[in-house]
């Protein structure tokens, strides 16, 4: 029987980290919207495959979120398995247990299900007008700083759009900071995607994914993830002195205190550079300590950097 924490660990090590950290139903919500979303994107990413057959499989997969236990589930999820040029088993199996992850996430309660679907359809739809732009060569360029940030939100804040109405959905003491958080939720999901574009440049393309505009200076595009990342730490401690479960805190911090310190590493060693799995542990024993002691979870920027 498949098993949704298990498919999560084989393709995320890090929200396979932080998932497990948000309190029910969020925690459910939040893994099979992860998972759906994997499964847009290993379309997305589908280079070897041609720009037709991706936007094909990203706009039948929307499709599918409207009716999850057809019959044609299944017969979409083979064909992805046995046509898809991927190495990677993880995201393989996860195609392959496409028909469980759907009927489970039909299971959802009503509002949650409506809020992943909405997402989830506006990425897939997103990520094919992107998909639409690449060469034969499947290699997608991105022209300059706003197109950059165009596809951040495609493939991320949306993510973080999503996320923030998981967050406030039936928590009624959160209601006072949603605007707040709704303003910054985007800035959130640019963040993260901002920093791993930066950490894994070399690899991207060579895989014939130029996310960095060759004619940008790369210190902007440094300079635009520590505003966005300011903006995802305001966001996380208003979440904890709004009251929110300290697991919610916490889900939220561990990934930015992760991109604080990876975009410092990156940008001091280069592309490729990752903080070591010292500091990583490092990282989660002080959110936990701060957490415990009603410290704040996240130093402000300056001080983080100094």
């Amino acid at each position: 029987m498949p098993d949704l924490d298990q498919l999560l660990e084989k393709t995320s090590r890090t929200f396979a980290l932080s998932i497990p950290l948000l309190p029910e139903p969020t925690r459910r919500e939040v893994t099979l919207a992860y998972l759906l979303f994997r499964i847009a994107d290993t379309f997305e990413d589908a280079a070897r495959w041609p720009r037709e057959q991706r936007i094909a499989a990203l706009e039948d997969f929307s499709r599918l979120l409207e009716d999850p236990t057809s019959e044609e589930v299944g017969r979409r999820s083979q064909v992805w398995v046995e046509e898809l040029p991927l190495e990677h088993e993880g995201y393989l199996e996860l195609l392959g247990e496409t028909p469980f992850v759907l009927a489970e996430y039909s299971k959802l309660e009503a509002q949650g299900r409506e809020l992943v679907k909405l997402h989830t359809q506006r990425t897939a739809h997103g990520m094919a007008g992107f998909v639409s732009r690449t060469g034969d060569d499947g290699e997608l360029s991105l022209e300059d700083l706003q197109d950059l940030r165009d596809y951040c939100y495609v493939v991320a804040g949306i993510v973080g759009e999503m996320l923030t109405e998981l967050f406030l959905l039936h928590r009624e003491p959160l209601a006072g900071i949603a605007p707040y958080l709704r303003e910054r939720s985007r800035l959130f999901g640019e963040a993260l995607q901002l920093v791993n574009i930066l950490k894994d440049s070399s690899f991207d393309a060579k895989e014939g994914r130029l996310y960095l505009p060759e004619d940008l200076p790369r210190n902007e595009v440094f300079e635009l993830a520590r505003q966005d990342l300011e903006a995802a730490t305001e966001y996380t401690l208003a979440l904890q002195s709004g009251g929110a479960e300290k697991g919610l805190v916490a889900f939220n911090a561990l990934p930015v205190l992760l991109a604080w310190a990876t975009l410092d590493k990156v940008e001091e060693e280069g592309p490729g550079a990752k903080i070591s799995r010292d500091q990583l542990w490092s990282i989660v024993a002080e959110l936990e300590s701060a957490l415990d002691e009603g410290r704040p979870v996240i130093e402000r920027p300056a001080t983080q950097k100094a």
